[in-house]
């Protein structure tokens, strides 16, 4: 994988990380995804055992799919265009409802080379929208469109694993976030 934002290489895989924390929260995910488009789910799906975690993900490209497959609203874009930090939200929220999961993580942005739409090459929304709500992160990237779209999938996964971490124990998981040794009755553990 290539570079994060400030142009570091993440220790470890940023992907791995959140297969196997949503795999012992026994919790699934889906991706929907712009400028990105597939790289995410590529990413998600190089990891081993990703099968139970994966729902399925969208690559929405052209405008009008944000809203015919991954159900953005049409005034929403007609109002804003595709790279607005309400539309990164409704994307996530829109792949997470059409893929029947517990986790949606979705991209949209500029990589390039040219701006969009009045919008500067390197303006990036990701957002997650998860059980207990969703947040969006502005990121404003340098350099080339392979660099933009790595960084992207970069930061994306790990707002990801941040909002898994706050989310902490999952329902019936008896998985704790900080350890506290709370352990669910045999069996609870959801899907």
């Amino acid at each position: 994988m290539g570079t994060d934002a400030n142009g570091r290489r993440p220790a470890g895989s940023p992907a791995a990380g959140v297969v196997h924390r949503l795999a012992d929260r026994h919790e699934t995910l889906a991706t929907v995804e712009s400028l990105t488009g597939g790289l995410l789910s590529a990413s998600v799906v190089e990891i081993a055992g990703v099968s139970g975690v994966y729902r399925g993900g969208l690559v929405v490209y052209a405008t009008e799919l944000k809203s015919a497959l991954a159900g953005v609203p049409e005034g929403l874009l007609a109002e804003r265009g595709p790279v607005d930090p309400d539309v990164a939200r409704a994307l996530a929220e829109g792949g997470r409802r059409r893929c029947g999961a517990d986790w949606g993580l979705a991209t949209t942005g500029v990589a390039g080379p040219q701006p969009q739409d009045g919008k500067p090459v390197g303006l990036v929304y990701v957002a997650v929208a998860g059980p207990a709500g969703s947040e969006v992160r502005r990121l404003d990237l340098d350099g080339g469109r392979d660099h933009i779209r790595t960084a992207a999938v970069i930061e994306a996964l790990r707002l990801l694993a941040e909002r898994i971490d706050a989310a902490g124990p999952a329902p019936g998981t008896g998985v704790s976030k900080a350890g506290d040794g709370d352990a669910a009755p045999a069996g609870a553990a959801r899907r």
